[in-house]
């Protein structure tokens, strides 16, 4: 192309020209790019200043201004030197829900990719009218009234702990007023977010509309599915705890990870208490039959947290110490588990279609690492971004437990073997599609996050199956943890992973070719 003709371009087309791209996806809506990756930058880029001036440089591509609608979050530097700069979107100083965009910028100093999800609209839509005429005590209250309960009705009496336990809260509120998108109409509201476990499991996220109390939008994010003793676990194998002694009794209480909290154990005795009261024993040796579930949750908490320490250097699921809390006899018969954005909950199924959940280590692994989606790319629960959620979970519980690909085979039919919950190989034959053709487009279940995750499930299959499971599992972390944003939807997260590839092993490599394959196997590209 000549010179002449380049410059008659759009300004938005002249500067993608510059970029030697080697990915590019957009959201379509937006008309802005949601994943751009390649040598983007002309000029070395050292600090955020030099970033900023990057993105300014290039407003006409991603359509936001960054000194006036961007605000870092964080800036981290990984292990192979990449330097990732973390943006939220806003306007007036009000975050826009989601809109998370980040800018990697390599060894060398080149901007390498940029990902996210941007509003251009934003800005135009709802400059001045930033200010609430709704206190955030009352979104809090039409939250309450929404989902037709309040918070007396979660609230439950916890127990007096002796020291050095703390008393646990029963209910969790949390308010924060944001800039929310609703089909492409933006609206000030409170996302006010109701965690509890009485009388039903819940993360409520609720959209209040800021203006005149309206609910925009509504949805439980729930995720489904320093001494040392012993114990007996669900499947009658002898385990060894860690514990701690007060005053003669023994509780589930380890203290002996590298972390600011602790891996905590309750048993919901009267069923449905948050979190219930302590696993106790008077001899340590946590052997009866009752015990069973608690011994599970406890030693596989810790196995979890061991896995993300020593594989990735991840201390909780925070990446900053946190408690892990479990409760378990959580209901009656109940066959789930879930994390509910504070603890994991393990019901004691009813013995047929499930025997305790805390039994598996995959049904462990899958709920703590919903914990670890939610501090890191934070998927929304819902269609696409949830199925990936679901899907992440999915493949780290195989990764803690590598014996097979199916999920929950050790808590799922007692009794019958070779069957699980879900499978990473055969999705379709546990009522999951393997392939975007079999895709289900459906409003329930948060839009079918439990079925159309058999997509993501079966490329992490063939992904594993072409280049095992230690380079897997590092480019699932780095690019959930990097790249993955609130709305990744399968195309994204596709491009999230090649990137992670590309970075790890170079984008021409078999183990980037393999990951590619995987992903055009199943009708993502």
């Amino acid at each position: 192309m000549t010179q002449a003709s380049a410059a008659s371009l759009p300004k938005e087309k002249q500067l993608l020209q510059k970029m030697e791209l080697v990915q590019q996806k957009w959201d379509k809506e937006k008309s802005s790019p949601s994943f751009l990756s390649g040598k983007l930058s002309a000029n070395k880029v050292q600090t955020e200043s030099a970033v900023k001036s990057f993105l300014k440089e290039n407003e006409a591509v991603y359509k936001v201004n960054p000194n006036a609608d961007l605000t870092l979050l964080s800036k981290e530097k990984d292990s192979l030197g990449f330097t990732h700069y973390k943006y939220i979107q806003s306007v007036d100083g009000v975050p826009v829900d989601g809109a998370d965009f980040i800018v990697h910028v390599d060894q060398k100093g080149n901007v390498s990719a940029t990902n996210g999800t941007l509003h251009p609209e934003a800005s135009s839509q709802m400059k001045g009218s930033t200010k609430a005429k709704l206190s955030s005590q009352k979104a809090v209250d039409l939250a309450w009234k929404s989902i037709k309960l309040t918070k007396k009705d979660t609230d439950a009496a916890s127990p007096a702990m002796p020291a050095p336990f703390k008393k646990p809260e029963n209910t969790s509120v949390k308010q924060d007023l944001v800039i929310f998108d609703k089909e492409g109409s933006y609206h000030l509201a409170y996302k006010v977010q109701l965690q509890f476990i009485k009388p039903y499991g819940a993360n409520w996220q609720i959209y209040v509309d800021a203006k005149d109390g309206s609910i925009l939008d509504s949805y439980n994010a729930v995720s489904d599915a320093a001494t040392t003793g012993s114990g007996t676990g669900v499947l009658g194998d002898r385990k060894t705890l860690n514990t701690y002694s007060s005053n003669g009794t023994y509780y589930l209480y380890d203290t002996t990870k590298p972390m600011n909290g602790v891996i905590e154990t309750f048993t919901a005795s009267n069923g449905s208490s948050l979190p219930g009261s302590y696993s106790v024993d008077s001899d340590n040796n946590f052997s009866s039959t009752t015990q069973r579930a608690d011994v599970d949750a406890h030693y596989y908490a810790g196995k979890v947290y061991d896995y993300y320490y020593n594989k990735f250097g991840r201390n909780s699921y925070d990446n900053a110490g946190a408690t892990i809390r479990s409760t378990v006899h959580y209901s009656r018969n109940y066959n789930n588990a879930y994390w509910n954005g504070a603890q994991m909950v393990y019901g004691d199924g009813d013995g047929v279609t499930f025997t305790s959940l805390s039994g598996a280590l995959d049904v462990v692994a899958h709920e703590l690492t919903h914990a670890v989606t939610e501090r890191t790319a934070g998927l929304n629960y819902q269609y696409q971004s949830g199925a990936l959620n679901e899907s992440i979970s999915d493949t780290f519980g195989f990764f803690n437990d590598t014996g097979d690909y199916l999920m929950g085979e050790d808590v799922y039919t007692p009794g019958r073997s070779g069957d699980g919950l879900r499978s990473l190989s055969n999705p379709e034959a546990y009522g999951q599609p393997s392939t975007m053709s079999g895709y289900v487009n459906t409003s329930s279940d948060n839009g079918g996050v439990h079925t159309n995750s058999g997509i993501p499930n079966k490329a992490a299959y063939l992904t594993v199956t072409k280049i095992g499971v230690s380079a897997a599992e590092k480019i699932y972390y780095r690019a959930l943890t990097n790249y993955m944003t609130p709305t990744t939807n399968f195309s994204n997260a596709r491009a999230a992973l090649l990137q992670a590839a590309a970075d790890l092993y170079g984008s021409g490599s078999s183990t980037y070719n393999s990951v590619k394959s995987a992903w055009d196997t199943v009708g993502v590209y």
